[in-house]
């Protein structure tokens, strides 16, 4: 199979680059996101390749299909960035469902634990031999309650780490897993008694904006939010009223709903357009990591051998066990 691969990183080729060849695939790499004006780029190609950034698009998917394209392969868990119906029966879609959700779910707990003792800001000053700790008090986590959003295979390992902190966990999933000892709860119970609440759910068209204003209101005072699944799921001015507030007593993000062309990308010398991105990032209350939760070389090495196999199955018409349909 010949893949065009977007959105190219360095770390990408390390993984792809040293499997490709025992499953006989070619991969052309482009540093562009997939969008309307790239995806021409992948004229005469089997298949295409895309991140969490790309654009699939109806008119993408147009473009794809015209030039010759019949699979995509998402080498990531979400795909709330494709129109499923637009590839409907014209593009077969596969992901990597899973890869290490040990890697996302410690990531929460860093951010978490960074938050809430201020790490990051006494590492800030200490290199400037400023060795004051005004500022910096922050929570037991013991005895806390945590609220999950969420309990697929991250959110319950993310649980399995907050019990080794001695914290009370309550949950709220849609789907309960069965014959669990989580405790489930109504989202309305869930945030009205969290200490801390970390969401590790998709992002669709019931949970886009789940944390809105409405939901801040409902949030115990000085409750901390972290966030390590889809940027949107939080309502950023929503976020930012409740900090100014002091109603929000911190956040952990890894992910931003206008995360597209600025996340995975080096922008020290440029001016960052986003105003709200910018206030965030202002708050000594706020920590902000660019979409790196799942990055151990456990996860990429899964990513990888994934994706290959998932268009292995493909060229061999096998049966695409990680297909998503609309």
């Amino acid at each position: 199979m010949k893949v065009a691969f977007f959105d190219t990183k360095p770390y990408d080729k390390i993984w792809f680059d040293r499997l490709c060849e025992s499953y006989g695939h070619t991969i052309k790499y482009f540093d562009y996101h997939l969008n309307e004006d790239t995806a021409v780029l992948a004229s005469g190609f089997d298949a295409v390749c895309v991140f969490v950034n790309d654009t699939v698009s109806r008119e993408v998917v147009g473009i794809l299909c015209e030039n010759g394209v019949r699979l995509l392969a998402l080498r990531c868990a979400g795909y709330n960035n494709v129109d499923l119906e637009a590839a409907r029966d014209r593009l077969r879609v596969v992901r990597v469902p899973n890869y290490s959700p040990s890697a996302v779910a410690e990531h929460a707990m860093a951010l978490l634990l960074s938050v809430n003792r201020r790490t990051y800001r006494a590492y800030i000053r200490t290199r400037d031999n400023n060795f004051s700790i005004n500022g910096l008090m922050g929570i037991d986590l013991y005895g806390k309650t945590m609220g999950v959003v969420g309990t697929g295979r991250i959110g319950r390992t993310f649980i399995d780490i907050a019990r080794g902190f001695r914290m009370n966990i309550v949950a709220y999933d849609p789907f309960p897993e069965p014959d669990s000892s989580i405790k489930y709860v109504s989202l309305d119970e869930l945030f009205s008694i969290s200490d801390v609440i970390s969401l590790h759910c998709p992002l669709t068209r019931d949970t886009y904006h789940l944390v809105n204003s409405d939901r801040v209101r409902q949030m115990k005072p000085g409750a901390i939010i972290i966030n390590t699944s889809r940027g949107a799921l939080i309502d950023t001015k929503a976020l930012l009223d409740g900090l100014k507030s002091k109603k929000i007593g911190g956040a952990g993000l890894d992910v931003y709903e206008e995360e597209e062309d600025i996340f995975f990308e080096d922008l020290s010398n440029e001016i960052v357009e986003d105003d709200d991105l910018t206030r965030l990032l202002s708050f000594p209350n706020v920590l902000i990591t660019s979409h790196q939760a799942f990055f151990t070389s456990e996860a990429m090495q899964a990513i990888a051998t994934v994706t290959l196999e998932n268009i292995s199955a493909f060229e061999k018409d096998e049966e695409l066990k990680n297909e998503i349909r609309a």
